[in-house]
């Protein structure tokens, strides 16, 4: 299994603006969780949103900007109304569940 963030995902973008973030992933489970965190320069990572994938359509949140989109093969982090306080480094995870 493995997930890695797309080539050039390097963004600059104004406030007020939508950003999406991209990585792609590879498993052969139907039972998928990609997760998004956001780190700030010396703290911990922050969780942002978990999307199921596949077999599983579920979505939780931290905070109604952020959404998913998921695909076979990638998922898909949007965020809508950016502020100056989503300056961050921004990570995928990818989880494969037995069921």
């Amino acid at each position: 299994d493995n997930i890695e963030p797309d080539k050039g995902t390097e963004k600059t973008s104004k406030e007020t603006e939508t950003v999406k973030l991209s990585c792609t992933y590879s498993t052969s489970s139907e039972y998928v969780w990609l997760y998004w965190y956001r780190q700030y320069p010396n703290r911990e990572p922050q969780f942002l949103l978990l999307k199921g994938a596949r077999s599983r359509s579920e979505t939780h949140t931290s905070d109604g900007r952020f959404n998913s989109a998921t695909t076979r093969t990638s998922t898909e982090l949007t965020i809508t109304d950016v502020r100056l306080s989503n300056s961050a480094l921004y990570f995928c995870a990818l989880r494969v569940a037995a069921q």
